[in-house]
């Protein structure tokens, strides 16, 4: 059979798997934190035909980290990070990170992200507040004071980027590496009151599903002039009656 089938057969598989990436995207352009999906594609090289043929790769899932807009909410358990940085919860097997700092206090003090995992500090150690002392006041650092009392500090961590990130949720990622505590805040901070956003770009996604659109199509149109151009083949070739 002719290779170009398999071909645009392999095109076609490549970007099915873009278009759901796409569709997730499009889902969760409203989620805070949330970080886009990109899909990366490779060449795979046959050498099974007498001239050797190009196959497109079914793609490899990989998490975006751009920074997402931030707004302003004036809440002040609500923090965005200023820099490239990641907040840690205690997840079920081990920190996750992310960058939704949509966070709230239960009754005992604890802080909490939206699904309700402990906020951790710099040390890996959960955070607990004073839950009769008032709202608190959150630094530059993560420090929280409450009053004239410092009652735990949130911890910033950077990710390597030479580290694979899987999802967690919504909007939290595991790393295959450990992340590294945040020491310098002139150029990494929080800001209270203030919350980021999904880093989707609706307009984009709507342009690249529009795009893998008509390339699908043009694939379907590959495989159907093959299997035409085969047909016509055997026709011409087989015996006749």
């Amino acid at each position: 059979m002719q290779s170009s089938l398999y071909v645009a057969l392999s095109a076609q598989v490549a970007m099915e798997k873009r278009l759901n990436t796409i569709a997730n995207n499009v889902a969760n352009m409203n989620t805070g934190g949330f970080r886009a999906d990109e899909v990366k594609f490779e060449e795979i090289l046959s050498l099974a035909a007498k001239e050797n043929v190009s196959f497109a790769s079914s793609g490899q899932n990989f998490v975006s980290r751009r920074t997402g807009p931030v707004v302003k909410t004036d809440n002040p358990l609500d923090v965005a990070i200023q820099g490239e940085a990641w907040f840690a919860f205690n997840g079920p097997n081990g920190a996750v990170y992310t960058r939704d700092g949509r966070f709230k206090m239960n009754e005992n003090g604890d802080l909490l992200t939206v699904e309700g995992y402990q906020v951790l500090d710099a040390g890996g150690a959960p955070i607990a507040l004073d839950p009769m002392a008032g709202s608190p006041t959150i630094g530059r650092d993560g420090t929280i004071m409450q009053g004239t009392n410092q009652v735990g500090a949130i911890g910033l961590f950077n990710l390597r980027n030479d580290s694979r990130l899987t999802r967690f949720g919504n909007s939290g990622v595991m790393s295959s590496i450990p992340g590294e505590v945040v020491q310098d805040f002139n150029s990494t901070g929080v800001q209270q009151g203030f919350s980021e956003g999904s880093n989707v770009n609706p307009v984009l996604e709507m342009t690249k599903m529009i795009a893998v659109q008509r390339s699908f199509d043009s694939a379907a149109t590959t495989i159907q002039e093959s299997e035409s151009t085969f047909m016509d083949a055997i026709r011409t070739l087989g015996p006749s009656s």
